[in-house]
């Protein structure tokens, strides 16, 4: 398709915490189209954050947590069952690297999203022999009915969902297969499918976690999600006045300091993308790349002294690097790549 073609309407707001974007491309007119696909993008995020936020008191997670221990199973949002069934599943097939149970760390270490969600004393932090185990959880799907032994951060996983939900929702409001595309983008992360404003796949920048302007690097993303775990954001200071991060070793329930910056997954799906980005970030610098290569996963990973990695997939879509020369090399259109954290 040409892109002489398309079109492109772009819509802006904030959700869950983070900045929300969405570019529709259509190949003629139909703004209405566009219109209507934010709406749907902005009630699902509305819907899924009333459901998973940990940063309100009133959100079915918070209340869940609270109970943590303490109740027999009880219905709940069916958002968090699935968000938890999801959280269920990630917990056993990465090994316990991704572990919801790290709330009880986090709320240790006075992160700000652990004011809501646990009534005092907590549970007692998962040990490290039972990282993985599934034991935390007991539902009941008849009824979508759970209980949970420990509060739960599902932080990551949420938006992740959030996104996987919204963007199903925006393609059945622009309702036109093969003459339409989209990027959505929340706090970084991002899913999309193409057509892009160039008539392909959409280019997507990787940010240098040490905080430079420039990317580190440039992708491409024909159908499906990137996204980043970081220790550029979320961060706060912990109650001894050391720098803490979000990123916590469920083996140590302290935050990960294994010589690694930043890892980027792309995946078919943004849920599968931010648990995997996490599971791989707790490797570290040394296993990360076996690791991802071992799932056929495109993976990127930015160690703390600056050094890009990347897996085969991954260098399939890459459009380039800083240490290849100059940007303006490569797109001299003057196309800007969407950004991711």
């Amino acid at each position: 398709m040409s892109s002489a073609q398309l079109t492109i309407h772009q819509f802006a707001a904030r959700s869950m915490g983070s900045a929300l974007r969405l570019s529709v491309v259509l190949a003629a007119g139909g703004r209405w189209r566009a219109r209507d696909a934010w709406r749907a993008v902005l009630a699902e995020f509305a819907e899924t954050d009333a459901a998973l936020s940990g940063f309100r008191a009133d959100s079915a997670l918070s209340v869940l947590n609270r109970d943590a221990g303490h109740r027999q199973p009880c219905g709940v949002d069916t958002r968090l069952y699935r968000a938890l069934a999801t959280a269920c599943r990630a917990t056993r097939v990465t090994g316990g690297r991704f572990d919801p149970r790290v709330y009880v760390h986090l709320a240790r270490l006075d992160w700000p999203g652990a004011r809501f969600g646990a009534a005092a004393p907590l549970p007692s932090a998962p040990s490290a022999e039972a990282a993985g185990e599934e034991s935390w959880l007991a539902r009941e799907p008849r009824g979508h009915a759970v209980a949970v032994t420990s509060p739960l951060d599902l932080g990551g996983l949420g938006k992740g969902l959030a996104l996987r939900w919204a963007l199903r929702r925006a393609r059945q409001a622009l309702a036109a297969p093969g003459t339409s595309g989209a990027l959505l983008e929340a706090g970084g992360d991002i899913v999309a499918f193409e057509p892009s404003p160039q008539g392909g796949p959409w280019l997507v920048s990787i940010e240098d976690p040490a905080g430079s302007d420039d990317p580190r690097a440039v992708v491409t993303v024909h159908f499906g999600a990137i996204c980043t775990s970081s220790i550029r954001i979320g961060r706060w200071l912990d109650p001894w006045g050391q720098p803490a991060h979000h990123l916590i070793d469920p083996a140590t329930g302290e935050p990960a300091r294994n010589g690694l910056s930043a890892v980027t997954v792309a995946h078919r799906d943004p849920a599968w993308a931010e648990v995997w980005s996490k599971a791989l970030f707790l490797t570290g610098p040394r296993e990360v790349g076996e690791a991802a290569r071992q799932r056929g996963m495109a993976a990127w990973w930015i160690d703390t002294d600056g050094v890009l990695g990347m897996t085969p997939a991954a260098r399939q879509r890459t459009l380039w690097t800083r240490d290849e020369g100059a940007l303006t090399d490569y797109l001299p259109d003057g196309t800007i790549p969407a950004r991711i954290a």
